[in-house]
């Protein structure tokens, strides 16, 4: 939503020109009636102090509210929306998914919704088309879709989909789409698919109606070979005792004006606590801090008992090394003119370490991540999303780190991907007894992954507790809310 507005105007004038360019209304007063109208459908003020604001005065799920503004301004039949809740926590995306349902219901707009939130769909959609390679391979009611699915790919998207009732374990798949350019003749997810046969691959399956309204295009449609497992426990297992990370008082400023008041919580070893809470929270600015990456900060953050100095800058090397970061945004977080190599060997050539010595290590984590060796000689734009973040998670645990803190992970990727990363940062846990602070407004994500969970609200913790206490037992209104605004599917999916 932060890209889809002109900066440099104000949000009065952007739905004015949708109206003007669409010939909209007779007159400007007309115009500014509508102005008005639409605002008050969005559920924003329609006062003129809120609409003579820039879009940087907005949170995010007001900018996003006034792209709906603009989009039904002209009350058009059909509307599109592309990822219109990405990146935003549980809470505005409730505000904004309620906005789209009461719009399109009430002014008969057909919408067309494209997400890989399946837990979205599961609460919004009236029908699913499910795409693969650029093609649509199955087609049908929602329920049936989440009920009864029978393309293999439908059947793994839904087995990939965390759910906050904690009922399924989150199970990724192997490979990635062909590129266009490449699409084979047969059936293009014959290579990822355990059922596919000669007969997949000599051409592409034909449109079959296997019920009234739903269609699928699979030679083994139908096939309930068993996808999605239950949830195996991992997660609630005990730690050791030991704490890894301590964080006392924490209190963080941006140029004087604190964000964060008097944060506190530790980190066993071994151990993953999730840091969950809405956008603004506070979130991001703790885990900074503990990086080292916010300096404006006071209390204590202490690694083994040693506290540990603001800035990275003033840390020694060691206790740079023992703490490692892995950021949000996949695409910016690697250096597009170095090769995946170079990047992974960066904290060992720092340490101090050979270029032979970072080579052997680069290469045995880059397999550790289920990628393979040959991709050191890549460069980041050769790399899908979810391969990016797997060489960011190899190049912050090349160096052996006691603390891996993951901020929000796996916003930008889809289903698979994001239940391929944290298959990985599973194992991962449990084979190096990593001790990790995982932020993220995901909560169904945080059931498959976390042992505790320390939810913010407006920079103070609110309520900490072991994983199925916190998301299954709330005593906090707050978190009450938090698990209320967040879409499930177990209603609609089943083990299949």
């Amino acid at each position: 939503p932060s890209s889809a507005l002109n900066p440099a105007l104000r949000i009065e004038s952007q739905i004015l020109e949708v109206l003007e360019h669409h010939d909209f209304g007779a007159n400007a007063a007309e115009r500014h009636a509508r102005v008005v109208e639409v605002m008050t459908e969005v559920a924003l003020p329609s006062t003129r102090q809120f609409l003579r604001r820039y879009p940087h005065q907005l949170s995010g799920g007001q900018q996003q509210r006034v792209g709906l503004a603009m989009a039904f301004a002209c009350r058009p039949a059909v509307i599109v929306l592309d990822e219109p809740t990405t990146g935003l926590d549980v809470s505005t995306q409730s505000h904004v998914l309620a906005t789209v349902r009461d719009l399109c219901r009430s002014h008969g707009v057909a919408a067309l919704y494209v997400t890989h939130d399946l837990a979205v769909v599961a609460n919004l959609a009236d029908h699913v088309a499910v795409m693969y390679a650029g093609r649509v391979v199955e087609h049908g009611p929602t329920d049936t879709i989440f009920n009864q699915p029978q393309h293999p790919y439908t059947r793994h998207l839904t087995a990939a989909a965390p759910d906050i009732s904690g009922e399924f374990a989150v199970v990724g798949l192997a490979g990635r789409a062909p590129s266009p350019g490449r699409r084979p003749v047969g059936c293009a997810f014959a290579e990822r698919c355990s059922l596919a046969t000669a007969e997949c691959t000599t051409a592409f399956p034909e449109l079959v109606q296997v019920a009234p309204g739903h269609t699928v295009r699979c030679v083994h449609r139908g096939n309930t070979a068993p996808i999605a497992r239950p949830l195996a426990g991992d997660n609630t297992r005990t730690t050791s005792g030991e704490v890894a990370l301590s964080v006392r008082g924490l209190t963080a400023s941006y140029t004087g004006t604190a964000v964060v008041h008097d944060v506190s919580f530790d980190i066993g070893r071994g151990e993953c606590v999730a840091l969950v809470g809405e956008s603004g929270s506070g979130k991001t600015t703790v885990s900074r801090s503990i990086g080292g990456l916010h300096r404006e900060w006071t209390g204590e953050v202490l690694l083994d008992g040693t506290p540990l100095a603001r800035s990275a800058r003033q840390r020694p090397v060691e206790q740079r090394l023992r703490v490692q970061y892995v950021f949000q945004n996949p695409y910016s977080s690697l250096h597009p003119r170095r090769t995946i190599g170079d990047s992974v060997a960066r904290p060992l050539r720092i340490a101090g370490a050979s270029a032979a010595d970072a080579r052997t290590a680069t290469f045995e984590m880059l397999e550790r991540v289920s990628l393979t060796a040959a991709y050191a000689n890549r460069y980041p734009d050769q790399l899908s999303g979810g391969e990016r973040q797997r060489v960011a998670i190899a190049r912050a645990l090349v160096c052996s780190p006691q603390v891996l803190v993951c901020d929000e992970v796996t916003s930008a990727l889809d289903v698979l991907v994001q239940a391929a990363v944290v298959e990985l940062l599973v194992s991962l846990q449990r084979e190096l007894g990593l001790s990790m602070l995982f932020v993220t407004h995901n909560l169904p994500l945080v059931r498959s992954l976390a042992q505790r969970v320390v939810v913010l609200a407006d920079g103070k913790v609110v309520e900490e507790g072991p994983t199925a206490q916190v998301l299954g037992n709330p005593q906090q209104q707050y978190t009450q809310r938090l698990l209320t605004d967040t879409p499930s599917i177990s209603a609609r999916r089943t083990p299949a």
